[in-house]
């Protein structure tokens, strides 16, 4: 019972860490696009999305082989040789990748940032220290310092949000704004390599196990950067068939509907940490149970969300952003907002080949959703526009999770309870019908409508018995245990 009651307890730090992380965006998201013309914006969205992009290379796969590997280990020893070993090969190989972006940023600036030198190569510096943030990061996660992992990471965004905010509003522009991006992230690396060798000192490392951990690690590379492909790749297609404008109108649909990814977050930092001891230990009725437990409690917050936002999407970009991006973007959101529930599901029924090693499945479903998501938006885009590529994000994440669904399992099996993804699905079409009834314009109607949904699905999941007695009384228990 201690198990799972300290598994919620990080459930829930975690997921307030990742409503306060999704909010920052929606916090930033008026001010930069009410500062920044639609075609700037553009460029900073390109910008953003290629910091997303590098680190999924150059860090070779290895935060996540440390997370996979050190999650159990007690030894202070080890673990120093671990992510010393993990932390000079990281720097390594992001200072390469980001030398060669310095040295080739014209002709990125041409293709990307409509021929900004001077904020390529800042790209280039802060893509080095994002490597480096990524691995100090999943430092804490390995450990299990859920406290200091969130707020690392609410430090490191807030500065960012604080910074940007008040070089936009002064009319600074975009250059600016991507330096505060580099201060931010400089003072956050400083910060917690201060923690971590306070923690467990410096040591010289032999890479004893390199080899090893590059072999778990970079086979995920593919699917990494597979999966960003799927999941960004889209704004470079629309930059280049359509313009930085129609970047400018995709992305705050997309990035509305991809709030729902903050509701798998908990379970998708927690879960490889967790997993892998009771795994290791023949545990695998536990391990079923996190995932069953993880999977329905996603679903239960997840569905109704997606439904909520998807209704509510052109209120919430008209208060958001301006009107033209509002009715041009809006129809975005329900697109994505379906994609990143499956993703969800994927992310947490996904570690079941993680834990039997099975990077490399991984890896090919992600090239295969990759190629059929470029091609697709390379034909669909110039014909359809950006409804096209949020049309094929969605058919990829649908590929993606089903074909992750059958290798899983092939292992032990994964229970979804269609029955209970009805009901959710049921309470959520009725809880829509008070979005058409209200028709809410404007903040305060807009939350009181949310408030009202939110109630209303609540008592018709109960209704429905979509939510046991047991599983309530679990969790009571788990809670005063």
């Amino acid at each position: 019972m201690n198990d799972y009651k300290l598994f919620m307890q990080r459930i829930g730090l975690v997921g307030i860490t990742n409503i306060l992380i999704a909010l920052s965006s929606l916090i930033l998201l008026p001010i930069i696009t009410k500062s920044f013309s639609i075609g700037d914006y553009g460029v900073w969205v390109q910008f953003n999305t290629t910091i997303a992009l590098i680190p999924n290379l150059a860090t070779l796969g290895l935060p996540y082989t440390m997370v996979r590997f050190l999650s159990a280990e007690k030894n202070k020893k080890k673990i120093q040789e671990s992510f010393y070993s993990i932390t000079i090969m990281v720097f390594a190989s992001s200072f390469v990748i980001s030398t060669i972006m310095f040295f080739f940023s014209k002709d990125i600036a041409s293709t990307l940032f409509n021929n900004d030198v001077n904020l390529t190569i800042l790209l280039s510096i802060i893509i080095f220290l994002a490597c480096l943030n990524s691995l100090l990061l999943n430092f804490f996660r390995t450990l299990q310092q859920m406290k200091r992992y969130s707020i690392f990471l609410l430090i490191q965004t807030y500065l960012g949000v604080f910074i940007v905010s008040y070089f936009a509003i002064n009319g600074l522009g975009i250059y600016m704004a991507a330096l505060g991006l580099l201060i931010a992230t400089l003072i956050t690396f400083f910060i917690m390599i201060t923690f971590i060798i306070s923690n467990i000192g410096v040591k010289i490392p032999k890479f004893r196990n390199i080899r090893k951990y590059l072999s778990f690690g970079i086979p995920t590379i593919p699917g990494n950067l597979s999966s960003w492909v799927v999941d960004s790749s889209d704004r470079y297609i629309i930059g280049i068939f359509l313009s930085t404008v129609f970047v400018g109108y995709y992305s705050p649909g997309y990035t509305l509907g991809n709030i729902i990814i903050m509701i798998v977050a908990p379970f998708s930092l927690l879960l490889p940490s967790i997993l892998p001891g009771f795994y290791d230990n023949g545990e695998i009725e536990k391990v079923k149970t996190f995932l069953r437990y993880s999977l329905k409690y996603f679903f239960l917050i997840a569905i109704p969300s997606t439904f909520g936002l998807s209704l509510l999407s052109k209120p919430l970009l008209m208060l958001l952003t301006t009107p033209e991006i509002a009715l041009n973007g809006y129809i975005i959101t329900p697109f994505i907002a379906v994609s990143a529930l499956i993703y969800g599901a994927y992310a947490i029924i996904s570690n079941v080949l993680i834990l039997e090693k099975k990077t490399k499945i991984l890896g090919t479903i992600w090239i295969i959703a990759a190629i059929l998501n470029l091609v697709f938006n390379i034909i669909l885009v110039p014909y359809f526009g950006i409804i096209g590529a949020a049309a094929v994000t969605l058919v990829s994440f649908i590929i993606a999770f089903y074909v992750t669904l059958v290798y899983s399992n092939k292992y032990f099996h994964v229970e979804l309870e269609l029955t209970f993804i009805l009901k959710s699905v049921l309470a959520s079409v009725l809880m829509s019908m008070l979005i058409f009834i209200i028709n809410p314009h404007g903040i305060i109607q807009i939350l009181t409508t949310i408030l009202i949904c939110s109630g209303s699905y609540l008592a018709l999941i109960i209704v429905l018995s979509g939510i046991k007695k047991e599983e309530i009384l679990f969790f009571k228990n788990m809670i005063n245990s």
